[in-house]
């Protein structure tokens, strides 16, 4: 009789649902139907390099979530990495981003109002899915923000938040101390 028990189950399956985000992200609707979204898995060994670099950041910030959610990714399984590479609309007329139009706001090193809607949707076509299967997750942009600065995504992407996972008695990243 082969018996598996969960513990040994648990990562494999919980990096195959990141797959599974990754093509939530991939699929969610783009405005004018242009894909600037980026996406990656960090797994094993690359978790403990995020950790590390959000911990940095607490130290040289003094912000607190920082160091707070590097914690978390001690239970951590996988996480997702959803960015969005920066550029304007060309949609007229808008100024959501709060220059006066798409020239203004390349001129002056702006970001497009939609790179950010783009990337909201993504991020909640992705959590859909790790809902869908009932795996404890968080947007976090501290993980972002330490995904960017790790260069993750090359110098293309400026926006990004991650998304860890994991399957734990409690919910980790909302039922903190």
């Amino acid at each position: 009789m082969a018996v598996q028990k969960e513990a040994d189950l648990k990562s494999e399956t919980i990096e195959k649902l990141a797959g599974e985000l990754c093509v939530a992200a991939r699929t969610a609707p783009k405005t004018r139907g242009v894909d600037l979204i980026e996406v990656a898995v960090v797994t094993g060994e690359d978790i403990k390099k995020l950790s590390a670099k959000m911990s940095d950041i607490f130290k040289r910030e003094g912000r607190a979530s920082f160091g707070r959610n590097a914690e978390e990714m001690e239970l951590t399984s996988a996480v997702v990495v959803i960015g969005s590479r920066k550029k304007t609309s060309q949609l007229k007329p808008c100024s959501f981003c709060g220059f006066k139009d798409c020239e203004e706001n390349e001129a002056k090193g702006g970001t497009c109002a939609f790179n950010s809607i783009d990337l909201g949707i993504a991020l909640g076509s992705a959590i859909s899915a790790a809902s869908d299967k009932r795996v404890d997750n968080r947007l976090m942009w501290t993980i972002g923000i330490a995904a960017l600065e790790l260069g993750m995504f090359g110098s293309d992407v400026k926006l990004a938040i991650g998304v860890p996972l994991s399957a734990t008695g409690k919910n980790i990243y909302f039922d903190r101390k």
